[in-house]
């Protein structure tokens, strides 16, 4: 029943509160679904673009809470209408912006309406991005290759 009212919404405009709600409910299903990169692709280039338009600010930086091989790594905090993002860190941002330390998890973003499909559509739409076409080399073409071992001292390329 409730799925079927969603699909009987009109086309979300792509107002500023609209597009951060869309952003928070397409990052948040990101964190858990089985293949995430559409989705987060969707995210950056929706932020991007709303940096451009001036629709949001970039803040400052953040330790990560999850750096890759546990070395320190900082994100750029982002403010879009009601909601706050990270991205990763062009070189610019770390001369530019203020270091913020430490995330502060009390801090919360406020609860968004909207589903992931209709969140999807608009971010689609808004940045002209189409499922599929987000990565050059999809699945399909990702054949397996034996390793190569090179003898010590060998290079690779």
């Amino acid at each position: 029943m409730n799925s079927a009212s969603n699909e009987h919404h009109p086309q979300l405009k792509p107002t500023v509160e609209n597009l951060s709600q869309a952003i928070f409910t397409v990052n948040r299903h990101a964190k858990t679904a089985p293949n995430p990169k559409f989705l987060y692709k969707v995210k950056h280039d929706s932020l991007q673009k709303l940096l451009k338009e001036g629709k949001a600010k970039k803040i400052g930086l953040h330790y990560s809470r999850n750096p890759k091989n546990s070395q320190q790594q900082s994100d750029v905090l982002i403010k879009c209408g009601a909601y706050t993002f990270h991205l990763p860190p062009s070189k610019m941002d770390f001369t530019a912006l203020p270091h913020l330390g430490n995330l502060d998890s009390s801090v919360r973003n406020p609860r968004s309406s909207i589903s992931l499909s209709q969140a999807k559509k608009l971010l689609m739409t808004y940045t002209g991005l189409k499922e599929g076409q987000h990565h050059p080399n999809n699945r399909k073409s990702n054949k397996y290759e034996k390793p190569v071992f090179k003898k010590l001292g060998e290079s690779y390329f």
